[in-house]
Parts: structure tokens; sequence; C-alpha cells
């Protein structure tokens, strides 16, 4: 299909012909799987579809490390990102992973390691999605940190910026141009007015980017939206509201205008936010589930249980509400939150919930 043809940008040119370079001739053949097994994704409604018609519900992991090693200057990656280790990760039930990105080392600015920034990271990047795809996976790539100016993104701040969140998604936009089975994020959580469930004039900075109090021009979240538009990509871009992506008080009174008419509200959904609670989550997040989909970019636990999101999933199921555990990490199961304990696979009490229900929903979808 057209939608998943080869990009120019996997090709030189040398005395007038394009010539395939060897760091892509496996990339290559792994596109050409996708094009036949891994349909494109598009909003219909209020749901997800493919490009056959079908509804789609995404179930699966965040995977943590590519928007703080880069920075850092050890890496790319925290842990493994070959095909063995995705073939795990698949094993849980799991069709989807979000990937968290980071603006400086994708643009390449701000003193990061040429090794870990810009087309290295790039290309690391790209070839992980596209990797992700071949095993039948959908992948979501998120700016999870960004910085304006000078300032190394080493963090999440309340907004994205205007010197450099436009041209990030401009740019990841092209990158991923001919392949709608990757959806945008395109701002972590948000969380403007010191993390405000609710204001008006937290509203308008979101949608708008007027926002006086940061000390630095955000980027509202229609500037972003232009941003990825302005190159002709159709792909869904999912929204985060407020409060860390917890708030979707007036979500549906400020989302953008989108030409392509594929945005899906994002959602964060953890034990110790505010609205932690189905009473919330019907006055809050179901009115927007009637209108939009929704993808629940993270969800987890600080008590390495699985209590919270035993009920947030089945709450979620009952709209059709796509949902991602955070995070395919080794680390802890409580603070971070993590969903295992070594890179085999093996999950922690938390983790544990999430692939049992994973699992159980296989026949689905």
């Amino acid at each position: 299909p057209s939608s998943h043809s080869i990009p120019s940008s996997y090709f030189v040119k040398r005395g007038g012909m394009k010539i395939v370079t060897l760091h892509h001739v496996l990339l290559l053949t792994v596109m050409v799987k996708i094009a036949v097994a891994l349909p494109g994704l598009k909003v219909q409604g209020n749901q997800i579809v493919d490009d056959t018609g079908k509804v789609v519900q995404l179930r699966g992991v965040d995977r943590s490390g590519t928007e703080y090693a880069c920075v850092e200057g050890w890496g790319i990656f925290d842990g493994p990102n070959d095909g063995n280790s995705l073939e795990i990760i698949k094993s849980w039930g799991v069709n989807a992973i979000r990937v968290p990105l980071n603006e400086d080392c994708w643009l390449g600015i701000n003193g990061v390691k040429s090794q870990y920034a810009g087309q290295a990271y790039q290309s690391a990047i790209m070839d992980y999605v596209f990797l992700i795809n071949s095993y039948d996976m959908y992948a979501i790539v998120d700016l999870h940190w960004a910085a304006p100016g000078n300032t190394l993104a080493t963090t999440q701040l309340p907004m994205a910026n205007s010197d450099h969140s436009p041209a990030f998604w401009t740019s990841v936009a092209n990158a991923f141009m001919e392949n709608t089975t990757v959806i945008f994020d395109l701002y972590n959580e948000p969380f403007p007015e010191s993390g405000t469930w609710d204001s008006d004039s937290a509203w308008q900075c979101w949608a708008t980017g007027n926002c006086p109090s940061l000390g630095y021009q955000a980027a509202g979240m229609q500037q972003l939206v232009q941003a990825v538009r302005s190159t002709g990509a159709q792909h869904i871009l999912m929204l985060g509201g407020l409060a860390w992506s917890n708030s979707f008080a007036q979500w549906l009174e400020y989302v953008p205008n989108d030409p392509a008419g594929n945005i899906a509200g994002s959602w964060h959904s953890y034990n110790f936010n505010y609205c932690n609670n189905q009473q919330c989550w019907e006055q809050y997040v179901s009115p927007v589930a009637s209108k939009y989909p929704i993808i629940t970019g993270e969800m987890g636990e600080n008590d390495c249980a699985h209590g919270y999101i035993d009920q947030l999933m089945a709450y979620s199921d009952s709209y059709n509400i796509s949902y991602l555990g955070w995070a395919w990490n080794t680390d802890n199961c409580g603070t971070f939150p993590a969903l295992i304990t070594d890179y085999n696979g093996d999950a922690t009490g938390f983790g544990q919930g999430l692939k049992n229900h994973l699992l159980s929903r296989l026949s689905d979808n």
C-alpha cells in the first residue's frame, strides 16, 4: 500500500541515481513485511480503526530510556532494543509500545554528544520503530523532554516551547511520513500553572501557547498540530490535557482544530493522581471518550500491586480506551513504577497484573 512505501530518506543520490544505503538494507526488508502485515491507523468517530476498517484498541507498555540516556551522555537506549527483547514484550499480549523522545537529541542541539544526537539518534529511533512494527506492534513516539533556547532538555517542563518543539514535530513527521502505523503524542505531560486541574487561563495556555507565567514562549497544542500537518502527514495525534495529562476538564472546549480529523485524547492515570476513581472517570473521561478515541499513554501505581490498574483497565475496556503501562524498565516497582524485574520479562507485582489482563484480551483484537 502507498501509505507504507519506502521513504526517500532511505536512499542516497550518487551520479543522479538513487542507491539504497547498506545501513538500511535490513530495514527495507522489515518495511516490506510491515506493508503486508500491519495496516495504518486513523480516527473514525470516537474509535481508532486500521486501514481495513477494523476497530483497534492499543494495549501495551512504555519503553523508557530514549528520553534521558542521550542527554546524560552514555547512550540512546536503556536496556536491550533488539528483536529478542521485542519478542519478549509481545509475549505479554502487547500490541503497542510508546517510545519517549528528547527534543535536543532528535534535533542535535544544545551540546548533546554527536554519537547520541541528530542523525545518529534519528536513525536509531526510526530503526527501533520499524523493528517494533515488524513484530506486528504499533509505535507511539512522544515528545517527552524539551527545553527552550540553549537549555539542555534534562527534565519535564510545563509546556512545549516555540523555539524547538514545532521544528521537532516537523522533522519527526517527515521522518515517518509514509508510516501511519506510528502515532504522535505531541507533549508528554503538560502542567502549566503548577499543575492546576482546571482553570481557563491554563487551558488557554495549553491550546494557544499564551502562558505569561512560564518564563519562556510556549508552543500550544494548536501550533504543534499545525507543525505536523504542514508536512502533509496524516498520523493520529495524541493530545494530553492539564495536570500532567490527567485532566480532561475543559479538553473538549479547547481541543485544537485538525484538518485531518485525526486527534485522540491522551490520558495518564496513576493511583496517586487527582482523578483516580470511577466517579471521576465517568465525570471527566467518559464525555471525551464519547466523542474522541482516548489512549492512556501511561498508567500505573506506586504500591507494587495491580489493584488500581485492574479497575482502570476494566473501565477502559468498557469504552474501548487504549492503555499502556509505565514502564518496561528494570527499576523500582513503587517509585518508578517498573513492570519488570529483568529484561527476560519477569514481572513485578504491578507488571503481573498488566500481563494477566493483556493476555486475557489477546483474542479481542
